[in-house]
Formats: structure tokens, C-alpha cells, sequence
């Protein structure tokens, strides 16, 4: 097992090594809602006790993971339109499903913020994740306003469906076990599990057409009338 962490540095990277033993679990087992913070731990080598020490719980640790998620999205995004001017809305719908798709962790995430991460932690570490998710979420609507024909509002909506959308359709597209047996037995229900990434991209690609056509731009500040 490895020491104790003996200044902020250590604890950054004991916190880090962490955070990549939950994601890499998530990946391999298939899910969030596989995980225990004794295989997390266990998996960084660390002593078991010795967790509390950077996250008070289970669901902190998950937060914290969500929370870099967004980042890494936000990130993506603006690789994605680097040096990019007059996306059209089709553009945009491939441009946002790619790059959460490519985050599959995250998306699975997505679905137990709300449910338990962000309310069984205290109040200042829900603060933390309610800002920084809104900070990330921001500058996604920042990058796209100034790279593409859609409006800020028509790009508010198209992202805060493509959060419910991710969410949802990653956990329908991974069954646990169970289901996915089910489905073997009864065919005819394993069309839900569709597969994610074209899917997604489809419903995000109407979406963001249908949002540019029939959602107008607010008009803009100042000019005659101001």
C-alpha cells in the first residue's frame, strides 16, 4: 500500500489516482453502479481507511469524476470547433454527439447526479459541482454561439437535450446482466437497446435542425427601439 499523502501535491495525485481507478473500473464493469469504494481504492492502492482522507464517500468521489467530466467535454468541444466558423445545425449535432459519446463514463454519470451524487453530499460540495458544471456548460454555449448559425437559446436547449438524451440512452443502450439475458430470452424487446452513438446522433441532428427553424433568436441589444 502506498503512504500517506505528506503535502497538497501528494494529495492531489492520491485524489487523481482515484479518480482514475473509478472511471477505469466503471469502464470494465459496466457502470457506475458496479462500483464500491473498496475496489476503487484498491485498485489506486490505498488502504481502505485511508480514502476519507480525500473523499468523504462514495458519492463525492462520483461527483468529483462527473465534475471532471464536463470539463474534459468542454475541452473536446472546443477542440472540435477550433478554427471552425458557420457550422450549420447538423454540424453541431455531430460535433456535440461525438464528443459525449466519447466520454461514456460521463454519460453514464449524467443519470445518478441527480438522483443521489449531488444530494448525499454536503451543501458546499454541491455548490462546488453546481458551479463548475455551469461554468462548463457556459462555455459549451460560448464556443458553439461564436462558431455556428444557431443562438445562444437555440443552443441552450439543443444542450440540455443532449444531457437528458446522453443520460438516458447510454443506460437503456448498456443493460445490466439481467436485462441483458432478457433480452436473449425475448428478442423482440432487446430493440431498446439500440446502439448508442448513432442514435444519439440522429435524434441530435432533428433536434438541432427543428430547434434553428422554429425557435427564434432573441434580438439583439441595443439599435433602434434601445
Amino acid at each position: 500500500m502506498k503512504e500517506r499523502a505528506r503535502s497538497a501535491q501528494d494529495k492531489a495525485r492520491r485524489s487523481e489516482e482515484l479518480l482514475r481507478a473509478a472511471e477505469a473500473l466503471a469502464t470494465e464493469l459496466g457502470g457506475v453502479r458496479f462500483l464500491t469504494m473498496q475496489a476503487v481504492t484498491e485498485r489506486a492502492g490505498l488502504h481502505r481507511t485511508g480514502v476519507r482522507r480525500y473523499y468523504a464517500s462514495r458519492e463525492e468521489l462520483l461527483l468529483e469524476l462527473t465534475e471532471r467530466g464536463w470539463e474534459q467535454w468542454r475541452g473536446a468541444i472546443a477542440d472540435a470547433v477550433a478554427r471552425r466558423t458557420e457550422l450549420q445545425p447538423a454540424d453541431v449535432a455531430d460535433i456535440v454527439a461525438d464528443t459525449i459519446t466519447a466520454l461514456p463514463v460521463f454519460c453514464d454519470l449524467l443519470t445518478h447526479v441527480p438522483l443521489t451524487l449531488e444530494g448525499d453530499v454536503d451543501m458546499e460540495r454541491a455548490r462546488r459541482y453546481k458551479t463548475r458544471s455551469f461554468v462548463a456548460y457556459d462555455a459549451i454555449v460560448d464556443l458553439l454561439d461564436v462558431t455556428s448559425a444557431m443562438s445562444p437559446d437555440q443552443l441552450r436547449m439543443l444542450i440540455a437535450a443532449t444531457l437528458a438524451l446522453a443520460s438516458n440512452g447510454w443506460q437503456v443502450s448498456h443493460p445490466t446482466p439481467t436485462l441483458a439475458a432478457l433480452y436473449e430470452q425475448v428478442p423482440e424487446w432487446g430493440h431498446v437497446a439500440f446502439d448508442f452513438t448513432p442514435r444519439l446522433k440522429q435524434q441530435l441532428t432533428a433536434l438541432a435542425i427543428g430547434l434553428h427553424s422554429v425557435v427564434p433568436p432573441r434580438p439583439e441589444s441595443g439599435g433602434e427601439g434601445a
